[in-house]
């Protein structure tokens, strides 16, 4: 049964919709580059655009299990702030080793996921209700730990955790920890029976009750990797930029959902191939930086992607409704 779920689910997102991703994404940078090659095609440029994809495709992947679980987190992006400034915390020179900022960071991160998980499955609490919940509090907990300032002041060695480069090239560090994870997480959904069973209780919990997973389980097991995840981007957040700031991660929520929703995700669960979150967190990052160039405002960028997410949202309905 599950993997007659899991193959129905994965049938939806169609071929079509995903070459009609790639074919935007080519779009996209065929424009840029006719409109503005200097400063597109410039090395520093498509640099920071890996960056960017890096850290929301991070919190994309996260997002990916919440979502094909039939569920949202809206926490991720205060999650971030907190976890990083956290990390800053014990991250100045000459105080503690290295990996103890980065525990923290991630330890904060899979706190609020296990908070926002146990909320859902043994709570019965929605989804959204309590990620709301949990992202107004853990922003407001940013801002008291760090006293509503960046915290600043962090080692050498904390800095170069995501600020260097594959040696010998100008690839980003950052991308390879984003591949990692990418890989990682599409080797559990497609390979492991943890992953169908995502795909399972996304398309029908009440199939996945009779057949015998545990479904609380697996909720809260979804979640706390979306907290892991984001405590993860956090730290790396805050070695980029030198700070753990209590306003970091605003508006990455968003970011992430709509990296997942336009990669071909489904939004109510149980649909969608992981490699689609790849295609969706470039896309993103390729048009915001393409909006930077053309000096559109950060307002009309938030109205461009709020219509992005409905238009994906739009065509996952019409499909899923074709498909029944």
């Amino acid at each position: 049964m599950n993997e007659r779920l899991e193959g129905k689910g994965l049938r939806l997102s169609g071929s079509f919709r995903e070459f009609g991703i790639l074919i935007a994404f080519a779009a996209i940078v065929v424009v840029l580059m006719i409109i503005s090659p200097d400063a597109f095609a410039r090395p520093a440029n498509l640099i920071g655009i890996v960056k960017q994809a890096s850290i929301n495709g991070i919190l994309a992947c996260g997002m990916m299990f919440v979502i094909l679980s039939d569920g949202i987190d809206l926490s991720v992006g205060s999650t971030v702030a907190l976890s990083g400034v956290m990390a800053a915390h014990f991250a100045h020179p000459d105080t503690y080793p290295l990996i103890v900022p980065i525990v923290i960071g991630i330890l904060v991160g899979v706190a609020v996921g296990l908070l926002n998980g146990i909320g859902v499955a043994y709570g019965s609490i929605p989804p959204f209700i309590i990620t709301l919940a949990t992202m107004t509090a853990v922003r407001g907990i940013a801002l008291i730990a760090s006293g509503g300032s960046p915290v600043y002041g962090l080692s050498d060695a904390f800095k170069g955790i995501a600020s260097g480069f594959i040696p010998g090239t100008i690839i980003p560090i950052l991308a390879v920890y984003f591949l990692i994870i990418i890989l990682a997480s599409g080797f559990i959904l497609t390979k492991t029976v943890f992953g169908r069973r995502i795909y399972t209780i996304g398309g029908n919990d009440v199939a996945a009750k009779v057949s015998g997973i545990n479904v609380k389980r697996m909720r809260l097991s979804v979640y706390a990797i979306s907290g892991t995840l984001a405590g993860i981007a956090g730290v790396l957040l805050a070695s980029r930029t030198i700070s753990g700031a209590p306003t970091a991660g605003q508006g990455y929520e968003l970011d992430a959902i709509a990296a997942v929703i336009i990669g071909g995700i489904s939004m109510s669960g149980g649909a969608g191939k992981w490699y689609g979150t790849l295609i969706g967190a470039l896309l993103l990052a390729v048009l915001a930086n393409g909006l930077d160039i053309l000096n559109v405002s950060s307002n009309y960028q938030m109205v461009i992607k709020g219509a992005i997410i409905a238009i994906a949202v739009l065509v996952d309905i019409r499909g899923k409704a074709r498909n029944e």
